[in-house]
Parts: structure tokens; C-alpha cells; sequence
């Protein structure tokens, strides 16, 4: 029988379906306003990809901060719980796993079973998230796919001291009339959200290996800085922002 993860984020949707824990098909798209619709029509949208049907499936579990909209699964789990899950199943060796989304940063530390130990949320404001870094490509000009490496064309500290992502908006206006170029702001950007996993992640502790999940972990520019606030190497997921729907699936397994 077939197992279905559903991870509703504050962007996107990410379903996968997984048989005998490997992951046989995935998909995702838009949350939308239509969260719950989105989310029915990608579930029967990927079941229809893998030419399965709902009777194949014997549990759906949804994870994420919209994970209500999946009315139809069976389970929930949060969305901690689900990133750790997914992310210590794919890599044993994680003892600490940092989830940077749209809207929500995470930094999870596990003890050599998996099970968590700690953990704490940036979630009162977009400025430690992805939502930041698209508003600050917006104010640049700057397509998303480029921000992270053009950022590290640059090798200029400029500090971003705005805690609020409206206030930096402002400060990257500032700085774009003085000239500054835009590959030295797309590095401030990028590490002024970093300074902030960082900080979260060692008020939480942290040690090896830690595992960077969620859709940040496509900024090389992020990891960049977020290695070297962070003063070690990190293991970058594979398909960083399926991992909780992967945990969402295989859980009580």
C-alpha cells in the first residue's frame, strides 16, 4: 500500500507518495487563496501521475501551517515533528536540522535516535525567511533563481540592521541610491536572514550533522553565509523542500 505526506506551507503545497519508504512520485504547487482546492486537486493530480488510486492508499498525513486545508488525510503532525522525521530518516547522522520556508525558520536538535531534543521558530516576522529574500528581489529588480548567486559575486560586509522586512525594504531603497551594487546588497540581504538562523540555532545548541531543509537551502548565497555564521559544514538535503512531507509520510511508521 501506498503512503501519502502532505506539507501545506504558507507558499506552496508539497505532496509526496511513497511505497516500502522510497518516494515513488511528488509534486507541488501554489497554496493560492484556494488553499484547500489546490490541495485536493494536487493529491488527485499526483495519484493520477503515479496511476494509483485512493484506494491504494492506506494513510495520508499533513504537516505545515496550512496543513488544516488537507481535510481529506487521516493524520496531522507539526511541522517540527514532520522536519525532523523526514530529515533524520534520509540522513541518520543529523543531530540538528535548520528549516528555512517562505514564511518560517526552524532549528530542531535531535539526540542519536532521532528524537527531539529542542527546538525554536523564527516565525514573528518574514526577515528571517524566504518571503524576505523575494521582497528584497523585488525591491532590486532581481529575479529570484539570481539572488543567491549573485550575492556571491561579492565579498562586501554591509550590515542590515532592520529586524522587520518593511524596515529593510527600506534600508535596500537606501542603499540603491547610494549606488551600492546590487551583488553587495543580495549579499547583505542574505546575511542578515543567516544572522538569524544562526543566532536561533545556537540559543537551541547544535552539533553534527547538521542538515539544512526547506526551500532556502536552492540560496547558495544563504548557505554561504549560513556555514559561515555557523563556523562549520552543512549536509544540504536532497529536494530540501519535500523532507517534511517525506516525515509527514513515514510517520509511526
Amino acid at each position: 500500500m501506498y503512503k501519502v505526506g502532505i506539507d501545506v506551507g504558507a507558499k506552496n503545497i508539497k505532496i509526496v507518495v511513497m511505497k516500502d519508504g522510497e518516494v515513488i512520485a511528488k509534486d507541488q504547487c501554489l497554496a493560492g487563496f484556494e488553499t484547500k482546492e489546490n490541495t485536493l486537486s494536487l493529491y488527485q493530480k499526483i495519484l493520477e501521475s503515479a496511476n494509483i488510486s485512493e484506494s491504494d492508499v492506506s494513510k495520508i498525513t499533513a504537516t505545515g501551517s496550512g496543513k488544516k486545508a488537507a481535510y481529506f488525510a487521516q493524520n496531522s503532525i507539526t511541522e517540527v515533528t514532520a522536519a525532523a522525521k523526514g530529515a533524520t530518516s534520509l540522513y541518520p547522522s543529523a543531530h540538528s536540522i535548520i528549516d528555512v520556508g517562505a514564511e518560517e525558520g526552524k532549528s530542531i536538535r535531535c539526540d542519536g535516535n532521532g528524537k527531539i531534543v529542542d527546538f525554536a521558530l523564527n516565525e514573528k516576522c518574514a526577515a528571517g525567511a524566504g518571503a524576505f529574500i523575494e521582497s528584497m528581489g523585488r525591491a532590486l529588480e532581481l529575479p529570484i533563481e539570481q539572488f543567491g548567486e549573485l550575492s556571491m559575486q561579492s565579498d562586501k560586509e554591509i550590515p542590515m540592521n532592520a529586524q522587520c522586512a518593511v524596515f529593510a525594504e527600506s534600508e535596500v531603497v537606501s542603499l540603491m541610491h547610494a549606488k551600492t551594487e546590487k551583488k553587495d546588497i543580495a549579499k547583505a540581504v542574505n546575511d542578515a536572514v543567516a544572522s538569524r538562523i544562526t543566532s536561533m540555532t545556537r540559543k537551541v545548541g547544535f552539533e553534527k550533522d547538521i542538515v539544512l531543509i526547506g526551500g532556502m537551502a536552492k540560496n547558495t548565497g544563504f548557505v554561504q553565509a549560513l556555514k559561515k555564521g555557523l563556523e562549520t559544514d552543512i549536509i544540504l538535503a536532497k529536494d530540501p523542500e519535500y523532507i517534511s512531507a517525506i516525515g509527514a509520510a513515514i510517520y509511526n511508521d
